[in-house]
């Protein structure tokens, strides 16, 4: 029988809709599915704590000083009243490690208790918050100019950039979506970082749950209506069509955010639906021709594995995470500019025998990205974690987060060293 480390997980973010809380909810049901040993703590909307098999639930309760960060997600910062009942259950739990998501309320509750426990800490990197605080921060200031805006944008970017070094330095693991953050935060941490893909539910996303027989070839967004997923960029998409003499189009945009009313006045042809859920989301995905998303900023995109296992074709950008999930010419396009962009879907929309044949091998490669094989990945660098805390003799320990060397890496941990040796390196 395989023995899991027992894992704390205080993730920022759990029933709201994004990406990374969807992450979390899949990671509390392989727990479940698996019968492995697990503590979740998160928000919600009461405050109780379920034990379900393997899996204790521990849900509190924002409180009313709590303020917006985005749509459908808060912050409380005097979530710190929770710590002491948090820390009975995590030490009434046995826990080996703490896993937190990122540095918002819970995230920093977790670091606290990792802290006072000295337990190991994992830090997993879903969202890059410095190009968020760029972008929006740009779109405040547009009424400086657009140069100006976008030199303090920069600015912006880069402070918030060293801020998150800092904050991921006192993990003993970090976990990222793509290749790209893997470099980058390896770079700003000296930490050893794991690859933690998504996967998608192929039962739920299904091109079965098709009921659109006819109608205008229909182009689909899924997400936060928001600056940094670049959203506006669908009006020029829908009017360059327009220039381009295609008329038989139309938008579907599901979600909502601070861009809906500008998208509401200059995207043509669109059908806004707000935010979906289940299977009337996966009705929707089921029901568009070509998914479009225009982001720049996403490290993974669920959004994308959600339309490709739908059976829709998807064209996305060269930056962030999306683009590799999609490849370019068989379950889709990965565009390098603005025209490149919208070349792409206009060959698809005009060529249905193209489309037809992507709309295949999108369907086959979402078949192969389960849930499970992301976690049992997951699971290995918990492992690993656990190792790499237990200290070398004459060595700083690393059972205190931020006290692993500045040359840490995978040499540097026991389990790591060890496995190095056994395929031969040095």
């Amino acid at each position: 029988m395989t023995s899991y480390p027992r894992v704390a997980f205080l993730p920022d973010t759990f029933h709201e809709v994004n990406g990374v809380a969807h992450t979390s909810r899949q990671l509390e049901a392989f727990a479940l599915r698996r019968e492995i040993p697990f503590l979740s703590v998160h928000c919600g909307p009461t405050v109780e704590t379920v034990t379900k098999g393997a899996v204790t639930i521990v849900q509190l309760k924002r409180g009313p000083l709590r303020f917006g960060l985005d749509a459908n997600l808060d912050y409380d910062p005097f979530l710190m009243r929770y710590t002491s009942r948090i820390m009975a259950e995590v030490k009434k739990f046995g826990a080996d490690i703490i896993h937190i998501t990122g540095p918002g309320d819970m995230g920093a509750v977790g670091m606290y208790i990792s802290w006072r426990l000295k337990l190991p800490l994992v830090i997993s990197w879903h969202t890059s918050l410095h190009e968020y605080a760029g972008r929006r921060l740009e779109r405040l200031l547009s009424f400086t100019g657009d140069r100006l805006g976008r030199r303090i944008g920069a600015w912006a970017e880069r402070m918030a950039l060293k801020l998150l070094g800092l904050f991921y330095r006192r993990a003993i693991i970090v976990m990222a979506p793509n290749q790209e953050l893997i470099d980058l935060t390896k770079s700003l941490t000296q930490r050893p970082v794991f690859l933690m893909r998504r996967g998608v539910d192929t039962q739920l996303f299904s091109p079965a749950r098709r009921n659109r027989i006819s109608g205008p070839f229909r182009i689909g967004y899924v997400g936060r209506l928001t600056p940094e997923k670049n959203v506006r960029f669908l009006a020029e998409l829908g009017t360059t069509l327009q220039t381009l003499g295609r008329s038989h189009f139309e938008f579907m945009i599901v979600g909502e955010g601070s861009e809906e009313a500008w998208l509401r006045q200059n995207v043509p042809n669109a059908i806004f639906t707000g935010v979906l859920r289940g299977e009337r989301l996966a009705e929707a995905y089921a029901n568009m021709d070509l998914f479009a998303f225009p982001s720049n900023t996403d490290t993974f995109g669920n959004v994308v594995l959600e339309a490709l296992a739908s059976g829709v074709p998807v064209v996305v950008t060269d930056q962030g995470g999306p683009k590799f999930l999609v490849e370019s010419g068989v379950t889709g396009h990965v565009a390098s500019s603005t025209w490149d962009f919208i070349t792409f879907v206009n060959e698809i929309l005009t060529n249905p025998v193209e489309h037809a044949r992507m709309r295949v091998a999108a369907l086959r490669y979402a078949g192969l990205q389960s849930w499970d094989s992301v976690f049992e990945s997951v699971f290995d660098a918990y492992s690993q974690c656990c190792q790499a805390a237990v200290p070398v003799p004459g060595s700083i320990s690393h059972g205190v987060p931020g006290n692993m060397p500045r040359n840490s890496g995978p040499g540097a941990h026991p389990l790591l060293s060890s496995r190095m040796h056994e395929r031969g390196r040095p």
